[in-house]
C-alpha cells in the first residue's frame, strides 16, 4: 500500500480559520449538549458536541466538502477517487454533486449498508461506489491504485491538510459554545478529527489536556504513541467501524505537538455507550462516535471536578445494529 508520510502535515488554526469560511452556510453548527446524567456519573461537568447531528450524520462533511472545495480545475475535470469507512465519502458524494465532479468511492466490506446507501443517494450519477476487501486498508490500497493508473486526484479522509482544517471547525464551535472546557475525549481513527480539534482547542485554551479513544479491536495510536513511531497492530471487527485502519506517521508526529495521550474501550463498553445515549439523550450514535461516553462509563481516565469536552462524530449505523446494541447493553 502507498503511504503519504513523506512530506510534513502541519495545518494552523489561519487554516481551521479559513475553513469555516469555507463552510460557513453549507454545514450545521451543531449542538453542544450538558449531560446530567454523564457529569452525575462522573463528578465533572460533561458536555456532548452532538456531531451525530451533522449534515450526512458524522463530522466527516467538514473535511471533504473543505478539501473538494480546493481542486484544480484540471483536478475536477479528471475526477477524484477516495477512500472511506462511509462517512467522509458522503461528504465527497455530497461536495461531487454541488461541484459537478466524478467520485469513486472505495469502502471496505466492514462499511455497514446505511453508509452505503447514503452514499449512492448523495452522490447519484456523480459517484461509482467499489466494495473492496473486508478492512479499511484493503479499500484504501484499491484507491491508491485506482489514483495511479487511472489519473484521478486521491483525496485521504484524514491524511490531508484541508480534511483536518475542516475537522477543525468542530473545534472551533465546541469552544464558542463552551470555552473554558478542561479536557476533551475525541475518537480516534486516522488522526484527522483529533488532530483538528486540537489545532483549534489549543489555540483558544493551551491549557486544555485532549485525549483520543479507540477500540481494543482497532488501536494502533494506543500502541504507536509510547514511541512515537506507528507499529503494526491486529484488527478485528468492531462497533467502532470508522475508528478502524492504520495510521500516518504523519499525523503522530502532528499529534505529538498537541494532544496529551490515548484511551482503549472494550466493545463491551461501546454498545453500553451506544445504549447510554439512546436511553438518556435519545441520540442515535454509531459505535465510532461513542467511544467518548464508553471511555467515561468505563472509568479509563478521571474527570472528577473538570470540564469535559466530549466529541459525539457520528450517527450512521445499520438499524439492525442498533436494535441489537439496544436489546443487550441497556442494562449494562
Amino acid at each position: 500500500m502507498e503511504r503519504r508520510n513523506g512530506a510534513e502535515i502541519d495545518p494552523q488554526i489561519t487554516d481551521v480559520l479559513l475553513a469555516r469560511k469555507t463552510l460557513e452556510g453549507r454545514i450545521r453548527h451543531t449542538p453542544t449538549e450538558r449531560s446530567a446524567p454523564l457529569s452525575q456519573a462522573c463528578g465533572g461537568e460533561v458536555y456532548l458536541k452532538l456531531e451525530n447531528q451533522q449534515l450526512c450524520g458524522s463530522f466527516k462533511v467538514r473535511g471533504a466538502l473543505n478539501r473538494m472545495e480546493r481542486l484544480t480545475p484540471e483536478e475536477r475535470r479528471r475526477g477524484v477517487v477516495t477512500a472511506s469507512s462511509g462517512n467522509h465519502a458522503q461528504g465527497v458524494a455530497l461536495a461531487a454533486v454541488e461541484l459537478g465532479v466524478a467520485a469513486t468511492v472505495c469502502v471496505p466490506g466492514v462499511c455497514p449498508e446505511t453508509k452505503k446507501q447514503a452514499i449512492l443517494t448523495r452522490g447519484g450519477s456523480r459517484v461509482t461506489l467499489k466494495v473492496v476487501g473486508h478492512y479499511y486498508d484493503d479499500a484504501e490500497s484499491e484507491a491508491a491504485r485506482l489514483a495511479r493508473e487511472e489519473g484521478l486526484t486521491y483525496l485521504s479522509s484524514f491524511e490531508d491538510p484541508w480534511v483536518i482544517a475542516g475537522a477543525g471547525t468542530l473545534g472551533l464551535e465546541l469552544f464558542f459554545d463552551q470555552p473554558d472546557l478542561d479536557l476533551l475525549l475525541v475518537p480516534a481513527g486516522g488522526g484527522g478529527l483529533i488532530n483538528g480539534v486540537a489545532i483549534a482547542a489549543k489555540a483558544l485554551r493551551p491549557e486544555v489536556e485532549i485525549w483520543g479513544v479507540q477500540s481494543t479491536a482497532s488501536m494502533p495510536w494506543v500502541a504507536s504513541w509510547p514511541g512515537g513511531t506507528v507499529v503494526d497492530v491486529t484488527y478485528e471487527d468492531s462497533l467502532a467501524d470508522g475508528l478502524m485502519g492504520y495510521i500516518p506517521q504523519s499525523l503522530v508526529d502532528l499529534a505529538k505537538k498537541r494532544v496529551s495521550g490515548f484511551l482503549a474501550v472494550e466493545e463491551k463498553d461501546i454498545a453500553r455507550a451506544m445504549a447510554f445515549l439512546h436511553r438518556e439523550h435519545h441520540q442515535v450514535v454509531e459505535g465510532s462516535g461513542a467511544v467518548g461516553v464508553a471511555a467515561l462509563l468505563a472509568g479509563k481516565i478521571d474527570v472528577t471536578g473538570r470540564r469535559v469536552g466530549v466529541v459525539i462524530s457520528g450517527g450512521n449505523v445499520d438499524e439492525a445494529v442498533l436494535l441489537s446494541v439496544l436489546g443487550t447493553a441497556l442494562d449494562g
